[in-house]
């Protein structure tokens, strides 16, 4: 519920009881003042999110406060009440920042109806200040392809969409889990309200309860107002949780409530927040081991788990990859306005030949650095793409995994398994990074949990394999 707090400015003993008591009873925060004066007092110490300000009032005209209000970084939708309404006095009061403008006596249905409106509008606001500090997405809302496997997803979102039910999105990095879930709410019934992510690898764990529940002024140091969590912004519409499988287990018993009861309370905060959203969640990993591992609630992955998605990896829709290449490839012509008229035969073969461990996130880089690389030719040749360079290995990061066996040189007759694949990527990019996590984790587009997670396992990994040779 956006409104909380409300102050009312009323010089009528009556009707600022009446009004005060009803608000009340409606489970608000409320605040009731006879003078400027007093509501300069509290407005100096609190800030409110409605405000009932008389226009005539003993010690002065509640016009000149509602024209100070708007100075504020934080100010209060304003109800401005009259005995004595005139259209002159209505305009005048909307021009210079009133929310609603009423006449007294006014019943309290009146009321409901105006509380409604600024709750609404509080919400509008809230999304859109959010919504404006994402970042901008340039990959549009389409899932491409033309493999049985890309056609049979489409038919599952298609199903699904319609539904109510939350959504599970499972999958390896790059194969477009977010595009999926985007879908999932473009075709949905809630198309029309707010769509809210949160990517639970990106933020500290210390913040993360803030950034789901939001939190109460002075509920940690920094928190100076309140503020709202992106549950309570997704309120009607649908929030998506990417990469749930990295968030701490004291957030999954908060979030299973959640998902159970829709209710929550803010951090430092003791009121109930009810809330109607629909739960979209993502992750790269294989929730059902991390719950055996006892590293991902059960409870809360059945919770999730109610429809289950599954976004093939790129390599298991070979067909896919030459389409892909092309529509990617007229996006960065047009992108950085260069000549190119397509791939060789050969860059063709190289791209159909390369095993994609990044999925259609590594395709749609290559692409783009092929286009620059090659934006003087008419073709991309296969040196553009960068493959061949890419597979070269290089030695393991020292100074991050400890006595990790040495490299060994892919032969022809040599298989890798994906997780060799996996991790011979991640060490190549921490080798490329000087052992930089942070860097590393960002040119992999991936936490650094995740590579804290995979430096972990194969150190134990090695230390197993140590065990066994030394016949422990």
């Amino acid at each position: 519920m956006p409104i909380e707090k409300i102050i009312i400015v009323e010089d009528e003993l009556g009707i600022r009881r009446s009004l005060e008591q009803q608000l009340r009873g409606r489970r608000y925060d409320v605040a009731a003042v006879s003078t400027l004066a007093e509501a300069n007092t509290f407005l100096a110490k609190d800030n409110f999110d409605l405000m009932f300000l008389d226009v005539n009032l003993p010690d002065g005209e509640g016009t000149e406060l509602l024209k100070a209000l708007q100075q504020r970084p934080q100010r209060p939708l304003v109800v401005m009440t009259t005995g004595f309404g005139s259209i002159e006095s209505a305009v005048d009061c909307m021009k210079n920042g009133a929310f609603d403008y009423i006449i007294k006596p006014f019943s309290f249905d009146h009321i409901l109806i105006v509380l409604r409106k600024a709750e609404e509008f509080t919400q509008l606001v809230k999304v859109n200040q959010f919504l404006s500090r994402e970042e901008d997405e340039s990959g549009g809302y389409e899932l491409l392809g033309r493999s049985e496997a890309i056609e049979n997803l489409r038919l599952l979102v298609r199903k699904v969409a319609r539904t109510q039910a939350t959504v599970l999105v499972q999958g390896e990095s790059g194969t477009g889990k977010e595009l999926v879930a985007r879908l999932l709410y473009k075709a949905s019934p809630r198309v029309d309200a707010p769509f809210i992510k949160l990517n639970c690898a990106a933020i500290p764990e210390n913040l993360i309860e803030s950034e789901l529940f939001g939190h109460e002024k002075g509920a940690f140091t920094g928190a100076l107002n309140k503020r709202e969590g992106r549950f309570e912004l997704a309120h009607g519409g649908t929030i998506l949780l990417d990469e749930i499988s990295e968030i701490s287990p004291a957030i999954q018993a908060k979030l299973l409530r959640v998902l159970q009861e829709r209710e929550f309370e803010r951090v430092g905060g003791n009121r109930t927040i009810k809330v109607d959203v629909r739960v979209i969640a993502t992750t790269n990993r294989n929730l059902e081991e991390s719950v055996a591992r006892q590293e991902f609630r059960q409870d809360l992955y059945f919770r999730l788990n109610v429809v289950p998605v599954h976004v093939p990896p790129l390599r298991e829709r070979r067909d896919d990859i030459s389409f892909l290449a092309l529509q990617f490839l007229q996006r960065f012509i047009r992108k950085h306005g260069l000549p190119v008229n397509g791939f060789s035969e050969a860059a063709t073969a190289a791209l159909i030949a390369h095993s994609w461990p990044g999925n259609v996130r590594e395709l749609q880089n290559v692409v783009e650095r092929a286009v620059i690389l090659g934006g003087d030719r008419e073709l991309i040749e296969p040196q553009d793409l960068g493959l061949m360079a890419a597979a070269v290995d290089r030695p393991a990061v020292r100074s991050t995994v400890t006595a990790l066996p040495t490299s060994i040189p892919v032969t022809s007759e040599q298989v890798l398994t994906m997780a060799e694949v996996e991790k011979r990527h991640i060490l190549e990019a921490l080798d490329r990074c000087h052992g930089n996590r942070t860097h590393a984790a960002r040119l992999l587009d991936i936490s650094i949990r995740t590579i804290r997670n995979k430096l972990n396992e194969y150190n134990g990994a090695v230390a197993a394999s140590d065990s066994e040779e030394s016949g422990l």
